[in-house]
């Protein structure tokens, strides 16, 4: 009894000086008084159900034309993917399609089409996107807004929409990336995230680029990484004009492979952020111990972590300019359960990593 009450009193003390500094006032972002040209960079496989959306909404960016230099890298597509995309930038002059047949140095997949993407780039600013990403109409003087002398990698925030099952993967990306915010803030350097990132050129060439990184199925923590070692800047942020909304994986199957594929990388991320959220399997572990808690506790401190989590995932929609209703952040909570065990499982059982219709080994990356 006496190691739960530290346990539960350290859990929600620790979530209670999370919500506080997920409300805690922060500088606004300045306004941009310039518009530097900027290369949009999006690597794209098997996607023609997807980039036609993507594509429309960068045509729709509230930033000059002129300064745009939106490239698309076609990853041996064996879809429609290229003629989707050529049809529609034929009368688009800031849009260009750039086949990848041929690797860089040790780049393989998608790090090695962002490789040829960064070297056929002439902004001294990429900002990286997926072809199933829809970015918010001012999403780029917000990612320039955030990146000053000397920081040389910013993320922005990610959602996910459409039918039930897509909106709670949507919450998942809300919580997770306002979690990263909150520990970036502090100085903690956790990750950025490849679907909506800025870098800059000068932080990319600091490392050699993707061509000369040891290949990994997680490339944008790699990149991250090393560019932090490099000693650049990073910035997490939360804003409405910073979100993009993703197409959710169609199934519960698809969401288990996109998942495994990202322990991969998990496993790197600093401890504070691997001890959060193991807090969180213990939580269950300790609250359902047979004979360890009578059943009124049990009830009461469940009902207090499904408040706070709520809390947290009220906040960060308001934070980002999105909306859901309080039945689907309560069933959230089911999904977060059943989905942690399910990608647990998944994730040690012994099969090889399937990204974008091709395998990966486990020990790869």
């Amino acid at each position: 009894m006496l190691f739960a009450t530290i346990f539960f009193s350290a859990f929600f003390g620790i979530y209670a000086l999370i919500l506080l500094l997920l409300v805690w006032p922060r500088p606004a972002l300045p306004r941009l008084t310039a518009t530097p040209k900027v290369s949009i960079l999006i690597a794209a496989r098997n996607e023609e159900a997807t980039i036609e959306r993507c594509l429309r909404a960068l045509a729709g960016l509230n930033y000059p034309a002129s300064q745009l230099e939106i490239l698309i890298g076609d990853d041996a597509s064996t879809d429609d993917t290229m003629g989707v995309v050529q049809r529609f930038i034929a009368d688009k002059p800031q849009f260009r399609l750039l086949p990848i047949r041929h690797r860089l140095g040790t780049a393989r997949g998608k790090s090695n089409v962002l490789a040829h993407l960064c070297r056929a780039a002439t902004a001294d600013v990429f900002l990286i996107t997926d072809a199933d990403m829809a970015l918010s109409p001012d999403w780029v003087q917000t990612m320039l807004a955030a990146a000053p002398e000397g920081v040389g990698v910013v993320t922005g925030i990610t959602t996910a929409a459409g039918s039930l099952f897509g909106r709670l993967q949507g919450l998942d990306w809300l919580f997770g990336l306002n979690l990263i915010r909150v520990l970036t803030d502090l100085g903690l350097p956790i990750t950025a995230v490849g679907n909506n990132m800025l870098v800059t050129r000068a932080a990319y060439e600091s490392i050699g680029g993707y061509e000369a990184l040891a290949f990994s199925i997680t490339e944008d923590l790699q990149l991250f990484d090393q560019i932090v070692r490099q000693g650049w800047g990073y910035r997490n942020i939360i804003t409405p004009s910073a979100l993009g909304i993703s197409v959710p994986q169609p199934t519960v199957l698809h969401l288990l492979r996109q998942r495994k594929r990202w322990m991969k990388g998990a496993v790197r991320l600093p401890w504070q952020l691997g001890l959060l959220f193991s807090s969180y399997a213990f939580f269950y572990t300790v609250l359902g111990w047979p004979g360890l808690l009578p059943l009124q506790l049990i009830v009461l401190l469940y009902a207090a972590k499904v408040l706070c989590q709520t809390l947290f995932l009220v906040i960060t929609l308001q934070q980002a300019g999105h909306r859901e209703s309080l039945g689907v952040l309560l069933l959230y909570e089911w999904y977060l359960l059943l989905m942690s065990l399910a990608v647990l499982g998944y994730t040690v059982w012994p099969s090889s990593i399937l990204w974008k219709e091709r395998r990966y080994r486990w020990a790869e990356g």
